[in-house]
C-alpha cells in the first residue's frame, strides 16, 4: 500500500496542475495553495467532503511519478469509479503513534539504519520526512486505585517498570528528525491529538493544505470528528509513510449517514455511538468511509462527533467523518488554539470548498442507500458482553443477561448450567463479609479516549456521583473503581465544577492519565475477589466507558465486559451487578432507608451542558498544553547518548534487535510456492488482534513467561505484552497466547494447538518453533472478519516469526489484511459461501498453494491442494499492484529499505 517517492518538495518535479495554484492573504500574510475550485470541474460540487481531501492531496502532489493526472481524474470521477476498486495514491501530512506501537516502530527504524549501513547505504536516509507525534499513554496501569492521588504512585511504578522503553524512546527523539514525544502522564493519544496536536490546516514552505494523519492505533479516527482525515494503519505501514512513501489505497465508497432530530435528555453520546455502531455493522461498511450529514449534526457538540468518529473501527469503517463547520471553529477556540491560526484555518477551508454549511441543503452524493437516524429515537444502552457492536438497551439489560447465561458459549453466551446460575461465593474483605454471584461487578472504570474526551459525558458521571453521595449511597470497597482521564484538562474542569470530591468518595479517584483499563492495564484484582471468582467459576462483570470489550482484554478473570457511558459506569458500580433492572430495582437506599432509583440521581443532558459551559475554559487547555514541550521531571531526568545508531543491549528484555532486516539482501529472491504446509491453528469467526497478539498480562507458565523467567525476570516484573513489544523474542512467544482463543484443533479453550505430524498437544509457540526447526511451512485457517480490532502490527509480525506463510479466511479486517501483506504473509479468502467446515477441512491436512512469480496478479484465484486429495479455490487478497511488489520483496519495509539503498 505504499508507492516509493520522496516527501513532497514543491517544485521538485513539474506539477501539471500548477495553474490551480492560488494565493490567500490572512491577517496580512500571504499563502499559496492548490485550489480545488480552480480545476473548473462541476463534479467537485457533488463529491463527499472526505473525498475532496483525497483529491486535494493528489492535485498538490501530482508529479506524474508517484501521483499522476490519471489519479486526479480517477478521484474526480469518484461517483463512477468508487464501485470499481480503483487504486489511488494518498500522502498523509503526518503520523501519530502511541507507545505500545511506537516502541516497535522506532525499533524497526533503528534496525533499518543498521541494515542500511550493512548494505552500503547512508543510515541518515532512515529519518521521518513528515511530522511524527508519539504520545506515551499505554504504559500506566491501575496498580493502585481508590486512594487519593493514586496517579502519582502509578506513574512512579510506570517509570520504574518501563525505564528501558522510555530511555529508548528518548534516544529516538534525539536520533530522528521531525519526532515529537509527549511524555507519560499527559493523556491519551487521541484526546491529546484532538485537543492539541491536530493542525486542521497544515502550513509548510508557504503552502496551506488540509491536515491528514495515519496512526498506529485504530482509534486514530477520533480526529475525524474535528474534520481531519485520518485512520489507523499498521506500524509497518506507518513507518513507510514516515520515510516519505505514499499510501496506495482503493478509492473508497462513501456511505452517507443522515442525522436529524435531537437527543433525549437522558441520553449520552455513548448511547448514540453504540446505536450507530450497531446500525453500521448491520449495513456493512468495511473498507468504506462513512460521512455524517443532516440537520442533526448541528445539534451535536464537537466532542459528541469525536465520540462517534472514535468507534469507526468498531463499526468497521475506515473513517467516520464529520466535515468541518462552525462547530469545529468554536472547538478550536475553546481548546485555546491561537486566534490567528483559527482565522487562517477558516479562511483556507472556505476558499477550498471544504467548509460545510448544513443549512445550505447542498448535500454531496453518496454510495448506495443513505442510512437515517432520528436522534430522538436513541435509548440509553450498553454493549457486550464480548463485542462492542452487540448493543443492549438499558431497559433490556437484565433479560439479556439471563439469556447470555443460558446461551451456549459464544459471543452472546456463557453456557452456565441452570443449576449453577444461582451460585454464590462468600468471602471476607477488609474485615467485612461479602458475596459474589454471576454478573457481580468487580471492575468499574471511567476510561478510554472514546468518552473521557467528552466533557458532557464526564461531567455527567460527576453529577451522578454528587447526587448519589448526597443521598448516602456507596460503592462496595472490593469493586475496582478507576478514573483515567484522557488529558489533564479533565481534572481541571472536574475541580472547577466541584465534582471531584464526589467521584473520590465513590472510589473513582484518578489512577493515571492514559488508556489504562480500556487497553487491559487494569491491574490485579484483590486476592480475595480473585479467589472468590475462581472458586465458584463465576462470570464476573466489568463495566467500562471504553471502546473494546473482547474476551480476556480487560482482565483474564472477568468474562463479561460491558461498554457504557461514564454515568452508567458509576451507576453499575453503585448497583454492584449487571443483573439488574434499574426501572424496578433501586441502586441502593438513602440515609433514611428509602429506596433510591437510578432516575432519582440521573443528571439530564441539559444539566450536564450547563455545567460544562460554566466549568470549561480555553485557558485550561493553554495552561495544560503549554507544559507538554517542557516534559515532566521524571522524563527530563532520563539521560541518553546521542548516537545515530542504537547501541543494542543483548541482556535487555524490553528492546531487542529484530531479525526482520538482519539477512535482507539487496535484491529479493523469487517467490516460491507454499508446499505441504501444516495448519498451525484452525480458527472460527471474529478472531481479533487481541486473540492473535494480546496486549495484557503475561501468564507465568506461558512461553513468554517461561522465557522471562529464564532471563531472571520475576513474575511481578513481567509487565504486559503491550509493554514488551520492543522485544521480538517475547512477542513471538506471545502470539496466539490469548487465554480465550478457540482453536478447533484442540478440545479446550486456550492458547494451545496440535503439532500435526505427531498429534502432540502443546502451546502454539512451541508447535510453531518445532515446525520451523523441522523445516515445515505452516498456514492458518480462519472464519469471518479475521483480524478485527486494534491496528496491531504484531498480529502480523508474530505469525511471521512463527513461520506462518499464508492465512486462509472467509474475510479479513482492513488493517490486518494490510499488515499481513506488509510482513510477506499471503492473505487468501475462501470463495463465497465456503469455509473450512463446509469444505470438510479438519486442519490436520497438509496444504500446497502454487503461488509463484508468474501467477502473482490482481484478482488471482489459486487452487489449494490438500494431502487428503481435497482441492478448493481461494482468492488472493493482494489488492493492488503495489501490494504484489511488497509480497515479492517479503514485506513493505524490505521494499522500502532496498529502494532507499539504491536511491
Amino acid at each position: 500500500m505504499i508507492r516509493f517517492t520522496s516527501r513532497f518538495r514543491f517544485g521538485a518535479r513539474a506539477n501539471p496542475y500548477i495553474k490551480a495554484q492560488k494565493t490567500l492573504k490572512v491577517d496580512g500574510k500571504e499563502y499559496k495553495f492548490f485550489s480545488l475550485p480552480a480545476l473548473g470541474d462541476s463534479k467537485l460540487n457533488h463529491l463527499p467532503y472526505s473525498i475532496r481531501v483525497l483529491l486535494e492531496s493528489a492535485v498538490r502532489n501530482c508529479d506524474e511519478f508517484a501521483v499522476t493526472q490519471k489519479d486526479v481524474q480517477n478521484i474526480l470521477n469518484w461517483e463512477t469509479n468508487a464501485p470499481k476498486q480503483i487504486e489511488i495514491p494518498f500522502k498523509p501530512a503526518r503520523v501519530i503513534l502511541q507507545d505500545f506501537t511506537g516502541v516497535p516502530a522506532v525499533v524497526d527504524l533503528a534496525a533499518m539504519r543498521d541494515a542500511m549501513k550493512r548494505l552500503g547505504g547512508d543510515p541518515q536516509k532512515i529519518n521521518p520526512l513528515c511530522p511524527v507525534d508519539l504520545v506515551i499513554d499505554h504504559s500506566v496501569q491501575a496498580d493502585v486505585s481508590r486512594v487519593p492521588r493514586a496517579y502519582e504512585e502509578n506513574e512512579k511504578i510506570e517509570f520504574t517498570r518501563n525505564y528501558e522503553r522510555f530511555e529508548f524512546l528518548k534516544w529516538g527523539s534525539t536520533a530522528f528528525k521531525n519526532f515529537l514525544i509527549v511524555p507519560p502522564g499527559s493523556g491519551i493519544v487521541h484526546q491529546v491529538n484532538l485537543e492539541y496536536l491536530a493542525r486542521v490546516v497544515m502550513e509548510e514552505q508557504g503552502y496551506l493544505f488540509p491536515d491528514s494523519v495515519v496512526g498506529t492505533d485504530s482509534h486514530t479516527t477520533m480526529i475525524n470528528g474535528l474534520g481531519v482525515t485520518g485512520w489507523g494503519v499498521g506500524g509497518i505501514e506507518a513507518e513507510a509513510v514516515m520515510l516519505g512513501q505514499t499510501i496506495s489505497m482503493v478509492l473508497p465508497e462513501v456511505v452517507g449517514f443522515r442525522l436529524h432530530g435531537k437527543l433525549p435528555s437522558n441520553v449520552t453520546a455513548t448511547d448514540l455511538v453504540l446505536t450507530c455502531t450497531q446500525m453500521l455493522r448491520k449495513r456493512g461498511v468495511v473498507g468504506k468511509f462513512v460521512e455524517f450529514f443532516g440537520p442533526g449534526v448541528e445539534t451535536l457538540s464537537l466532542a459528541d462527533r469525536a465520540t462517534i468518529a472514535n468507534m469507526a473501527p468498531e463499526y468497521g469503517a475506515t473513517m467516520g467523518y464529520f466535515p468541518i463547520d462552525h462547530k469545529t471553529i468554536d472547538y478550536l477556540n475553546l481548546t485555546g488554539r491561537p486566534e490567528t491560526k483559527v482565522r487562517q484555518i477558516e479562511a483556507y477551508l472556505r476558499e477550498q470548498g471544504l467548509f460545510r454549511d448544513y443549512k445550505s441543503g447542498n448535500d454531496p452524493h453518496f454510495s448506495g442507500e443513505v442510512l437515517d437516524l432520528d436522534l430522538a429515537s436513541v435509548q440509553p444502552s450498553l454493549s457486550g458482553p464480548k463485542r462492542p457492536h452487540d448493543r443492549v438497551p438499558l431497559a433490556e439489560m437484565k433479560k439479556d443477561w439471563t439469556t447470555c447465561l443460558n446461551n451456549k458459549i459464544g459471543f452472546k453466551g456463557f453456557g452456565i448450567p441452570q443449576e449453577k446460575q444461582a451460585d454464590v461465593a462468600e468471602f471476607t474483605y477488609q474485615g467485612q463479609k461479602y458475596s459474589l454471584q454471576h454478573g457481580s461487578v468487580v471492575i468499574a472504570a471511567i476510561t478510554s479516549c472514546t468518552n473521557t474526551s467528552n466533557p458532557e459525558s464526564m461531567i455527567g458521571a460527576g453529577l451522578l456521583a454528587k447526587n448519589a453521595v448526597e443521598k448516602g449511597l456507596k460503592v462496595k470497597p472490593y469493586i475496582k473503581t478507576t478514573l483515567s482521564p484522557g488529558s489533564n484538562v479533565v481534572t481541571k474542569y472536574f475541580e472547577e465544577s466541584g465534582v471531584s470530591k464526589y467521584l473520590d468518595q465513590l472510589g473513582f479517584t484518578t489512577a493515571g492519565y492514559g488508556c489504562m483499563t480500556c487497553i487491559g492495564n487494569t491491574g490485579e484484582l484483590d486476592n480475595e475477589v480473585a479467589e472468590a471468582i475462581k472458586n465458584k467459576d463465576l462470570v464476573a462483570a466489568a463495566v467500562l466507558s471504553g471502546n473494546r470489550n473482547f474476551e480476556a482484554r480487560i482482565h483474564q478473570q472477568v468474562r463479561a465486559n460491558y461498554l457504557a457511558s461514564p454515568p452508567l459506569v458509576v451507576a453499575y458500580a453503585l448497583a454492584g451487578t449487571v443483573n439488574i433492572d434499574f426501572d424496578t430495582t433501586p441502586v441502593g437506599t438513602d440515609k433514611n432507608g428509602k429506596p433510591v432509583f437510578l432516575k432519582d440521581i440521573w443528571p439530564s443532558r441539559e444539566q450536564c451542558s450547563k455545567a460544562v459551559e460554566q466549568a470549561l475554559k480555553p485557558q485550561m487547555f493553554r495552561d495544560i498544553y503549554s507544559r507538554i514541550a517542557q516534559g515532566t521531571e521524571r522524563w527530563n531526568q532520563l539521560k541518553v547518548n546521542k548516537t545515530d545508531l542504537y547501541q543494542w543491549k543483548p541482556e535487555s528484555t524490553y528492546i531487542h534487535n529484530p531479525p526482520f532486516f538482519q539477512t535482507t539482501e539487496l535484491n529479493p529472491k523469487p517467490v516460491q510456492p507454499i508446499k505441504n504446509a501444516y495448519c498451525l491453528l484452525n480458527l472460527g469467526d471474529f478472531i481479533t488482534t487481541d486473540h492473535i497478539s494480546p496486549a495484557g498480562s503475561i501468564a507465568e507458565n506461558s512461553p513468554a513467561g517461561r522465557y522471562l523467567k529464564s532471563k531472571g525476570v520475576t513474575k511481578k516484573d513481567f509487565n504486559t505484552y503491550g509493554a514488551r513489544r520492543g522485544n521480538d523474542e517475547i512477542m513471538a512467544r506471545g502470539t496466539f497466547a490469548n487465554t480465550r482463543i478457540i482453536n478447533k484443533l484442540v478440545s479446550k479453550v486456550g492458547p494451545q494447538t496440535v503439532y500435526v505430524p505427531t498429534g502432540d498437544v502443546m502451546d502454539v509457540f512451541d508447535a510453531a518453533d518445532r515446525h520451523m526447526k523441522e523445516g515445515n511451512q505452516t498456514i492458518v485457517l480462519a472464519g469471518q472478519e479475521y483480524g478485527s480490532g486494534s491496528s496491531r502490527d504484531w498480529a502480523a509480525k508474530g505469525p511471521y516469526l512463527q513461520g506462518v506463510k499464508c492465512v486462509i479466511a472467509q474475510s479479513f479486517e482492513r488493517i490486518h489484511r494490510s499488515n499481513l501483506v506488509g510482513m510477506g504473509i499471503l492473505p487468501l479468502e475462501f470463495l463465497k459461501g465456503e469455509n473450512a467446515d463446509t469444505l470438510g477441512l479438519t486442519g490436520k491436512e497438509q496444504f500446497t498453494i502454487n503461488v509463484n512469480e508468474s501467477n502473482l496478479t490482481l484478482g488471482q484465484t489459486y487452487t489449494v491442494e490438500t494431502s487428503t486429495g481435497k482441492k478448493f479455490q481461494a482468492k488472493s487478497r493482494l489488492d493492488t499492484e503495489v501490494e504484489i511488489e511488497y509480497y515479492k520483496h517479503g514485506g513493505i519495509l524490505q521494499y522500502v529499505l532496498r529502494k532507499l539503498v539504491k536511491a
